[in-house]
């Protein structure tokens, strides 16, 4: 059969070149007019020393033309966007920005453009994904992606440090960076205090103003050596690395408030181990997996993601991975009531949380005391949730915590005179609701809770 070449639908704003599918490989093309980039990039051994200190994505050369070069990039199984990162990730992903940045100007190169959207997460760090975007640093002339990386990066940080992780999710209405007079109005006024932030925020977005009630058609270009564009990315990268997030999370320390015991919490971990050691899975993914506590315990090589809806839990995880070396594990912030959507131009550029959790096709899928949040919190139907799991998941380990239980208990009194309309959260309901989309292979009391283990598998 002919393998059918696809353009990625998010590749189309760089006229250097683009991302496309052939087949189901991935593989970006190069047109002649990056020719002259690409080659001394890759003649100076630049892509070569990024990729092997883990900073950029590395690329073999599959095919060189007069009319186009293509190169295949190594393999990520998953691509999360910086709205899904938390507050540590983004603050890696920053540094990890000017760290490139600054060792390219050493080569005589620089970035051409420093959007957020050229890093993801892979082998438990950042690393940049967009090997077209580097150029030939012209002399004397200004970063000419100075700006986005402020939108992109510094702003949103800096919002975060001062109202919470939820600004980090503005991101996702702003594709292209959160405006700089947005930034600059909605800073505390002490802010203006930090020559950091005057300069690099307030003072630049009321050049910005000015620039634009000023312009008539015409491009002025200022000057800057580059002593000082070095000065601006070490006031940048000293700023950013101290910065600290103190927000305070409902389920940063989940496990410390748990109805587990020391023997019943182990008996669970045992028996997830149990049953998902034998299917061999390379994919697995923990919805509202918390820090990753359980998804460790299986002691398994597969690729691990782990998600929660708390920046704290997940910011716990990175780091946990980090300290721990381990490369399989890749945390994100997600609201499973809230999936991230498709945005963007057409609503292609970024793609849903779900159209990537299908392509990904996780061999296991666990959503450990999740159910009763969906289902009790935020009212969706077992049908409805049965449905979500089944649309990405090949087996499903799920927990589901009884009326008896005390954190169903407290969901059940907060529906106050609605009480009676979740009669239908029961064991025998959920069981039916599920088999409409699985096979019940076993099931399980938790030892010591009044909590049962389910392992499903798809129809």
């Amino acid at each position: 059969m002919k393998k059918i070449s696809k353009k990625h639908e998010s590749s189309f704003r760089d006229p250097s070149g683009y991302v496309f599918y052939d087949g189901d490989i991935l593989r970006r093309r190069i047109l002649p007019i990056y020719f002259k980039q690409y080659k001394a990039l890759s003649e100076t051994g630049f892509f070569k020393t990024l990729s092997r200190k883990g900073l950029l994505v590395s690329h073999t050369l599959t095919s060189e033309n007069e009319n186009e070069i293509i190169i295949t990039p190594e393999e990520i199984p998953f691509i999360t966007y910086p709205y899904e990162w938390g507050f540590e990730q983004y603050k890696q992903a920053a540094l990890l920005t000017l760290k490139i940045q600054k060792y390219a100007l050493t080569k005589g190169f620089w970035l051409k453009d420093a959007s957020a959207y050229n890093v993801t997460m892979y082998q438990g760090k950042p690393i940049f994904i967009d090997s077209l975007s580097f150029d030939f640093y012209e002399e004397g002339t200004p970063w000419r992606a100075y700006k986005q990386f402020i939108t992109h990066f510094f702003g949103p940080l800096v919002l975060s440090k001062y109202f919470g992780s939820d600004m980090i999710k503005m991101m996702q209405s702003h594709i292209d960076g959160i405006p700089l007079q947005l930034i600059s109005s909605m800073l505390p006024s002490k802010t203006k205090l930090s020559p950091t932030l005057q300069s690099n925020i307030h003072l630049l977005a009321r050049l910005e103003g000015k620039h634009n009630d000023d312009y008539k058609g015409e491009t002025k270009v200022s000057k800057l050596s580059l002593k000082a564009l070095n000065t601006i990315l070490d006031s940048l990268y000293d700023y950013i690395i101290k910065l600290q997030f103190k927000d305070a999370t409902e389920w940063g320390d989940y496990y410390s408030k748990t109805n587990y015991d020391a023997q019943s919490f182990e008996a669970k971990k045992k028996l997830i181990k149990e049953w998902v050691l034998p299917l061999k899975a390379k994919r697995i993914i923990d919805v509202g997996g918390n820090d990753g506590t359980f998804a460790r315990a299986l002691d398994s090589d597969a690729h691990l993601i782990v998600t929660d809806i708390d920046v704290n839990a997940v910011d716990q995880n990175f780091k946990k991975a980090q300290a721990q070396t381990e490369d399989n594990m890749l945390a994100f912030v997600s609201d499973v009531l809230q999936p991230s959507p498709a945005i963007g131009f057409n609503n292609t550029e970024r793609e849903s949380l779900i159209e990537r959790l299908e392509k990904y096709a996780p061999d296991v899928t666990m959503a450990l005391a999740l159910i009763h949040h969906i289902t009790l919190s935020g009212n969706v139907p077992f049908d409805k949730s049965a449905s979500f799991f089944a649309s990405f998941s090949e087996h499903l380990i799920i927990e589901f915590p009884k009326r008896e239980d005390s954190w169903v208990g407290s969901l059940l009194i907060r529906k106050r005179e609605f009480i009676n309309h979740f009669d239908f959260y029961n064991e025998s309901h959920f069981e039916e609701e599920y088999k409409q989309y699985f096979v019940l292979e076993k099931k399980e009391i938790i030892v010591g809770t009044s909590r049962l283990l389910y392992y499903f598998k798809k129809k």
